[in-house]
Order: C-alpha cells, then sequence, then structure tokens
C-alpha cells in the first residue's frame, strides 16, 4: 500500500507530470475508442449517424457532470484526511461517497431514460437523426451508474496517490471497447446499437478493474451504518453541490451550443460531433490535468503547505500552456487528414478545418480554468469553481455562440464556444493564486476535516 501523504514531499512538478501522464493515459485509451467509434460509425455512409451520436451524447454529458462532481467531493475528502493522517476517516468518506454516487445515478438515469425522447427533442433532433438518437440513449442510459461507480471507485484510488492503478481500470475498459467495436458494429451487423453495447461491456469491465484496486489492494471501503453514511452526506453535499453545478454548467452551454447548431443541418451537427470526438482525445492531458492537480491540492492543503499549493498551480499551468501550442501546431497539419478519415463533407469538412486552423489555441484559457476549478474545490471554496464555470456558460459562451451565430453561421457558434471561455479563464487563474497567497499570508491551515459523532478510530473490516 502506498504511503500517506505522498504529495506533500518531493518536486511538485514532477508529481503533476506523473499524475497527469498517469490520468492522460486511461483517458486517451477512452476518448480514443470514442473517436473509434465515431470512425466507425462514419463508415456506415450515414451522416445522420453521427449526428445522432452528437445529440446523445450531450445529453449523457449531463449525468456524467454529476458524476464529476461527485468524483470531485469524495476525492477531496479522502485527499484531505490522507493529508491530515486520517485513513480511518478517509476509508469511511470512500464507502459513503460510493453509495451516494449510486444512488444518484440510478434515479436520474431512470429519469433520463424515461424522457429520453422528449429531451433530445428538446436539443434539437428530429427525423432519423432523433430515432438513431433515442436507440443509442436507450441502451447506454441504463447502465449510467456502472460508469458513475467506476468513475468514482478509481477517484477513490487516485486520492490515495496510486494513479497507476485508477489508470488501469480505465485502460482495461477502452481496450475492450475497442476490440469489441468493430466486432459488434460490423461481424454481427448491429451498427449503431453495436457501439452502445460495447460500451455497456467495457464499462462493467471498469467497474471490476476499479474496485479491485480500491477494495482488494488498498482496502479503503468498510462497512458503514445509515447513520454514518447520514451523517457523511452533510461533508460530501457541501463539496458536491456546488461541484455538481460547476459542472452543470459545461453541458447547459453545449446544449445550447447543440441546439444553435441544429438550424445549420445535420452536416453542420455531424462536423461539430467529430471534432466533439477529437478534442479530448487532442486535450486528454488538459482533461487529466484538472483531476490530476486535485489531490495533490487536497494533501498539501491538508498537510498546511501552502508553498506547495501555489507551485503546483504554477507548474499545472505551465504545463497548460506548453501542451495546448503543441496540439494547435499537430492539428494545424492533421486538417486535411482528419476530414479525409471522417469522410467529412460540405458544412462539416469547412467546420473541421475552420477549428483545426484558428480556433486550438483557445483551449488555453478552457484548461487554465479547469486547473483553477480543481483548487478551489479542494481549498474549501467550491462556490467559487461553481461561479467561473457558470459566469462561463451564460455570460461567456452562450452569448458568443448566439451573436457568432447570426453573424458568422456555423462558423460563428463553433468560435463562440471556443472563444467563451477566454476571460473567465483568466480571471479563475487570478483567483486561485489569490486564494493560496491570502490562505498563506493568514498563516491559516485549512481547519481539519470535522469528525463526524460516532466515528471510530480504529480501522473497520472492508466491505
Amino acid at each position: 500500500m502506498p504511503e500517506q501523504a505522498v504529495f506533500t514531499r518531493g518536486s511538485t512538478m514532477r508529481h503533476v507530470l506523473t499524475m497527469t501522464a498517469a490520468s492522460a493515459t486511461g483517458l486517451l485509451t477512452m476518448f480514443g475508442v470514442d473517436m473509434v467509434d465515431m470512425y466507425f460509425l462514419t463508415l456506415l455512409g450515414e451522416q445522420e449517424l453521427a449526428a445522432a451520436v452528437g445529440y446523445a451524447g450531450t445529453l449523457i454529458f449531463f449525468l456524467v457532470a454529476v458524476s464529476i462532481g461527485l468524483q470531485i467531493a469524495l476525492g477531496a475528502l479522502v485527499a484531505r484526511s490522507e493529508g491530515a493522517h486520517r485513513r480511518d476517516l478517509a476509508s469511511r468518506y470512500c464507502s459513503s461517497g460510493l453509495l451516494f454516487s449510486l444512488a444518484s445515478s440510478v434515479v436520474i438515469s431512470f429519469f433520463g431514460w424515461l424522457y429520453l425522447t422528449e429531451l433530445l427533442q428538446l436539443l434539437g433532433a428530429s427525423g432519423v437523426t432523433l430515432d438513431y438518437a433515442v436507440r443509442y440513449g436507450s441502451i447506454l442510459l441504463p447502465n449510467m451508474p456502472v460508469l458513475v461507480l467506476g468513475m468514482s471507485m478509481a477517484a477513490g484510488v487516485r486520492a490515495v496517490g496510486d494513479a497507476r492503478r485508477s489508470m488501469w481500470a480505465t485502460i482495461a475498459g477502452s481496450l475492450v471497447n475497442a476490440v469489441l467495436d468493430p466486432i459488434f458494429i460490423f461481424a454481427m451487423g448491429l451498427g449503431l446499437e453495436g457501439a452502445a453495447l460495447a460500451s455497456v461491456v467495457a464499462r462493467t469491465v471498469v467497474l471490476c478493474v476499479a474496485w479491485h484496486a480500491i477494495h482488494v489492494v488498498h482496502r479503503l471501503p468498510r462497512r458503514i451504518s445509515l447513520q454514518e453514511f447520514l451523517a457523511d452526506l452533510r461533508p460530501l453535499l457541501k463539496i458536491a453541490t456546488p461541484a455538481i453545478l460547476t459542472n452543470l454548467a459545461t453541458p447547459l452551454g453545449g446544449s445550447f451550443v447543440l441546439r444553435t447548431m441544429s438550424q445549420f443541418g445535420d452536416s453542420a451537427v455531424a462536423g461539430a460531433a467529430i471534432m466533439g470526438r477529437i478534442t479530448p482525445v487532442a486535450f486528454c492531458a488538459i482533461f487529466a490535468l484538472s483531476s490530476a492537480v486535485g489531490p495533490i491540492i487536497g494533501q498539501n492543503a491538508g498537510a498546511g503547505r501552502y508553498d506547495r499549493v501555489r507551485s503546483t498551480l504554477r507548474d499545472a499551468m505551465v504545463f497548460n500552456v506548453a501542451y495546448v501550442m503543441l496540439v494547435w501546431l499537430l492539428l494545424w497539419l492533421l486538417g486535411d487528414a482528419i476530414v479525409a478519415a471522417f469522410s467529412a463533407s460540405a458544412m462539416a469538412a469547412e467546420l473541421i478545418r475552420f477549428y483545426c486552423n484558428f480556433l486550438v489555441g483557445a483551449f488555453v484559457f478552457s484548461g487554465a480554468l479547469f486547473v483553477a476549478n480543481a483548487s478551489f474545490n479542494n481549498l474549501h471554496h467550491p462556490h467559487w469553481a461553481t461561479g467561473f464555470n457558470f459566469g462561463r456558460a451564460l455570460l461567456g459562451t452562450i452569448p458568443a455562440v448566439y451573436f457568432g451565430a447570426q453573424w458568422y453561421g456555423a462558423k460563428g457558434v463553433m468560435a463562440g464556444e471556443a472563444l467563451g471561455a477566454v476571460a473567465f479563464g483568466l480571471l479563475a487563474v487570478l483567483a486561485a493564486f489569490h486564494l493560496v497567497n491570502r490562505l498563506e499570508k493568514a498563516h491559516l491551515a485549512l481547519p481539519p476535516t470535522p469528525r463526524p459523532e460516532g466515528l471510530l478510530t480504529e480501522r473497520q473490516p472492508p466491505l
């Protein structure tokens, strides 16, 4: 078992790079399989299939956003407890967090499945595209609790500093998905439904591998009583509520973008959906960075080491800028190859080239916002992350997309989405450093995580 509070010593840049690399490897395989899914579906020759995946994916992202908020709460509480050398408390919070994640995802998935058609219509889907999106979503939505629970377990493993095993949970699921995709889609002739079924099997694999890491290896979860679970809801919700609201801002903005893009036809939606699969692959390290710095900041904050918290933020921002510039160069060179690979034509091809040539660099500000939000969530200021994310969506993305569509059509929609994060990314970074400086100048260590009544200090047997 790794030693506790592993991030309170050693180079912060090394921790940032190690955690990011481990998380990015897992995300790369996961996002890469999503991109391959899209590639296989475009080979079927119907642009409506790509558009349908875009609509269904946007809807499913709402549930994923809730899941991420729950993971943030679980990871933050476990990391702080580890930093304070309270493995007993970390174990209890892990168990309560997993139960809460499962219960929440079951309820939300049920209502999403029940009103699937109406929700897709609200996003702008219609005709054949709507039918495809319903068929795709009706398979994936009931299986979402499996994914949410697996992701939450992986977050708990990361929080104790074991990024490698957390990574392998994602990699295992992605490899299974990659193998099953061509079998289900082409060999068995299942088409769109085959892609969805491959994802269902892959999610189950993620759950099994993550459970092995968190239960068998780290023995983190333990049996808890109903009274303990209810008592833990308060600290969980204190972080999860603003974190969920923070993450819901992104799919809310994305829904407006998709509905606006739907005015320009299925080809425009297909182009946006293709880039929606390529962008996470290209920026997997930035997405990984936001989750990687959380445990590092959390452990050092729990130990009162604000100098290391500031160093972690600085190192993360340097990595963010350097990585995005490299990706911009690569996508600029590969724009035409992407168009050819996905058989994009008409408006879809124009949008892909436009994004690769001119808009990639704006992701620096999104990355900055991701890192700043991770710091807010681990420094007892999750409401700041909520404010900045909703500010980006409501005051940045939505107005920029609306006026971009009016003035420049589909390209204006894409540009508005990319540029909507500029101001709020900059402000969030400044606020994050200001918060760390304020805490350090006051010589104020974070208050210890409240110890719920009745918590036993001795180690409890795992589930």
